[in-house]
C-alpha cells in the first residue's frame, strides 16, 4: 500500500488538491481516505459520495490534530490495508505550525496558497521544511512575479523540495505528481514513525491547568525574558 499525507494551513486547497488525486487514480488504485480535523469535517463525505471511496474521520478534540495523528495513524493503517486499500491518503487538519505529520515512509504533501503572502513558508517550519512536495495552488490569482517570489521562499526553507504550481479545481499540471505517487515504494507498517522530532510539549497546562505565568506551572516553562533556546524544567 502506498502512502500520501497531505498538509497545510486552512484553506490552502488540500482538498481541492485531493479531490484531483483521487480522480486520478480512482479506476486505477483502490483508495482509502482518512481526515483529521478539530471541531468538524466534511471532507469524507464528500470524497465519499462523489467518489464511492473508503472514507474516515477523526477529531482530535483537546488534542492538537499532529499529536492525534501519531495517536490513531497505526489504526488507521491498519484499516486501510485490512480493507485492500493500493493508496491511503491522510489529509491532516492543517493548524499545527510547530509539527510535521509526515511519516519516514510515502510522500509528505506540504499545500501553499500562492495567496497567503510570500512569507508563510518560513512561518510553518517543519510542515515545509520536511515535505517532499510542495503543490502551490491558486496561481491564477497572483502575479507572475509574486509567484517566482514565493517559490524562492519555499526554496530558502527547504532546498530540495519538489515544486508544482497548480490551479488545484482544475487540476492543471499535476502529472509530476501523479507520477511520483505511483513510483512510490509501498509502505512497511511495521517501521513507521515521525519523520521529524515534536516539539517539547510536557508540561502542565497540556494537562488543562489555566493559570497565567510559568510561575504557575511545572514541566517544560519559558520565560519573557529567555531565548527561544532557553526552555526551563520545573519539577521532577
Amino acid at each position: 500500500m502506498k502512502l500520501l499525507v497531505i498538509a497545510g494551513p486552512p484553506s490552502a486547497g488540500k482538498t481541492a488538491l485531493t479531490k484531483q488525486i483521487v480522480k486520478h487514480f480512482n479506476d486505477k488504485l483502490k483508495i482509502a481516505f482518512l481526515k483529521i480535523d478539530v471541531v468538524r469535517a466534511y471532507e469524507d463525505i464528500e470524497l465519499q459520495k462523489e467518489f464511492n471511496i473508503m472514507t474516515k474521520k477523526i477529531y482530535s478534540g483537546d488534542l492538537c490534530p499532529d499529536h492525534a495523528g501519531v495517536m490513531v495513524l497505526g489504526d488507521a493503517v491498519e484499516w486501510a490495508e485490512t480493507n485492500g486499500a493500493d493508496l491511503f491518503i491522510v489529509e491532516s487538519a492543517g493548524l499545527c505550525l510547530r509539527c510535521s505529520p509526515y511519516l519516514n515512509q510515502g510522500l509528505g504533501v506540504i499545500v501553499l496558497s500562492s495567496i497567503s503572502g510570500i512569507h508563510a513558508p518560513e512561518k510553518m517550519g517543519a510542515m515545509v521544511s520536511l515535505a517532499n512536495i510542495a503543490v502551490i495552488t491558486k496561481i491564477d490569482l497572483v502575479s507572475q512575479a509574486e509567484r517566482e517570489v514565493l517559490i524562492q521562499k519555499i526554496k530558502e526553507v527547504h532546498r530540495n523540495v519538489v515544486l508544482m504550481e497548480t490551479n488545484a479545481l482544475q487540476g492543471t499540471s499535476l502529472n509530476r505528481l501523479y507520477n511520483m505517487i505511483s513510483e512510490s515504494e509501498d509502505i512497511d507498517k511495521n517501521n513507521l514513525y515521525l519523520k521529524g522530532n515534536p516539539p517539547l510539549g510536557t508540561c502542565t497546562i497540556c494537562i488543562g491547568k489555566k493559570e497565567i505565568g510559568w510561575k504557575h506551572h511545572f514541566g517544560v516553562i519559558q520565560k519573557l525574558n529567555g531565548r527561544i533556546a532557553d526552555y526551563l524544567y520545573r519539577g521532577e
